[in-house]
């Protein structure tokens, strides 16, 4: 086994700061910090881990609760660049280490939409590229816009190509297969709690999360934050008491290309898990299925990606280059 192939990945399963940017992004920059001194080379948080996942949708719409809830939120939201994103990216260039890390990320024209966005930072402190989730599900779609085609792509990194997805979207089909059409060999499928990576939850995480392993051949790291009544406000207390959190059998987890959960966190465990990996497991199952090799029909079936940018307005006069939406 070529130590090439072979490397650590780090899943984090802890809650963030809720409603409070800087003391959540102090908070993942100390954890991605301690997971790179342990030997981690890629760190994974769960879907819009920072500043937290918006719960509070399930109050009454334009209930005070709700509209004091919003409003903290897009005040909570994130910039891509940002001095934010830039302590991250300080932390994962101290801890040599990939980072992958759902973000509420603020739209930096308007300044009035929150994407729900996987943000990808390299070892050496550079923001690779995001992904903004396509289609929110339910009530999501009343805090998160619709994202883009931008970040649909397996970044090529030293190890290998990394790829995500956030949560419902992997019940689109085609987003999946455009990921696996780029030879994806780590995917990270985001989800907001560990109760959604279960069979018994209507989300069905792990079902979904083992499908996009064993069809695209390929590692799957199923990150999740997260939610007990203690992580939250007092005001939200009342929102949430009834809430059944984590039914039992959800939990971060770290899939092999053969669909198998090769180890996974309990539910409500506060934990990061670290699990080694060879990339070398792959070639055996990509040789009996390559969905978009030798097992595919692109003379009969294919897909077409719209990777640009989505803007509500553009220039006549605007040069390819101005549409770049991140710093080289």
């Amino acid at each position: 086994m070529s130590d090439r192939h072979t490397l650590s990945v780090a899943v984090v399963q802890t809650a963030p700061v809720y409603f409070d940017k800087n003391a959540s992004t102090e908070k993942a920059c100390r954890l991605i910090r301690e997971s790179g001194k342990k030997g981690a080379k890629i760190v994974v948080f769960g879907e819009s881990w920072l500043p937290g996942y918006p719960f509070f949708t399930h109050a009454p719409p334009f209930s005070s609760i709700w509209q004091n809830s919003m409003k903290m939120y897009l005040e909570n939201a994130v910039e891509v660049p940002s001095k934010t994103t830039d302590k991250i990216c300080k932390a994962a260039k101290d801890a040599s280490t990939d980072v992958v890390i759902g973000i509420a990320e603020l739209d930096g024209q308007t300044k009035g939409t929150i994407y729900c966005t996987l943000l990808y930072i390299s070892h050496d402190g550079k923001i690779i590229g995001r992904h903004r989730k396509l289609k929110p599900t339910f009530e999501e779609r009343m805090v998160w816009g619709d994202g883009d085609g931008v970040g649909l792509t397996a970044f090529e990194r030293p190890y290998g190509r990394i790829s995500g997805l956030s949560c419902g979207e992997h019940n689109m089909v085609l987003p999946s297969y455009a990921l696996m059409s780029q030879g994806t060999q780590i995917h990270i499928s985001a989800w907001p709690f560990p109760d959604f990576i279960s069979d018994s939850h209507p989300a069905k995480g792990l079902a979904m999360a083992r499908a996009f392993a064993i069809q695209g051949r390929c590692f799957v790291i199923a990150s999740a934050s997260l939610l007990q009544r203690s992580d939250l406000p007092d005001e939200y207390h009342t929102l949430v008491d009834g809430w059944k959190f984590a039914p039992g059998e959800g939990g971060s987890c770290v899939i092999g290309p053969d669909g198998e959960v090769i180890e996974k966190l309990r539910d409500n465990e506060d934990n990061i898990l670290q699990v080694d990996i060879s990339l070398e497991a792959i070639t055996p199952f990509k040789a009996l299925f390559d969905v978009a090799g030798h097992y595919s029909r692109p003379d009969v079936l294919q897909l077409h990606i719209n990777r640009g940018p989505r803007r509500s307005t553009l220039d006549i006069n605007t040069t390819p280059e101005q549409l770049c939406i991140l710093p080289e």
